[in-house]
């Protein structure tokens, strides 16, 4: 069940694809994200229009995004979620590229109780790993 006041899906991606594109380049521009989501110009244009309404980006004159507070939540919340997924998966012998795939098909439909069980899981799994190797 979504929260009150949730974001789409679409906008939550677009907000995860910029922390990454940070993190990666040191800035945003909508044209990486454009490649970077597979998607055209103008649907990334429609998409910062609408973030940018709504508080969760900021855009300069020179096209440079920065998301705001706000966004950050929504963006960390989704990226740590993928990750967290990913190395799940893979702990359970997928390969790296499906289980990329997989964490970003399901990061924004699990429910906070579901993907705090994995967490647990993983961190166990992590700290069991980590013993073996000593």
């Amino acid at each position: 069940m979504k929260n009150e006041g949730a974001i789409g899906k679409s906008a939550e991606d677009y907000l995860e694809s910029m922390i990454i594109l940070k993190e990666k380049n040191g800035y945003i521009r909508s044209i990486d994200i454009a490649t970077f989501l597979g998607v055209t110009k103008p649907s990334v244009s429609n998409a910062m229009k609408r973030l940018r309404e709504e508080g969760y980006i900021e855009m300069n004159r020179s096209g440079f995004i920065t998301v705001t507070e706000k966004g950050m939540e929504i963006a960390d919340k989704i990226y740590t979620r993928h990750k967290k997924l990913t190395d799940f998966f893979i702990a359970l012998g997928v390969t790296a590229e499906v289980a990329e795939d997989d964490a970003c098909k399901i990061e924004h439909d699990l429910s906070d109780e579901t993907f705090e069980a994995i967490c647990v899981h993983v961190d166990k799994f992590s700290k069991a790993n980590k013993s073996k190797k000593k």
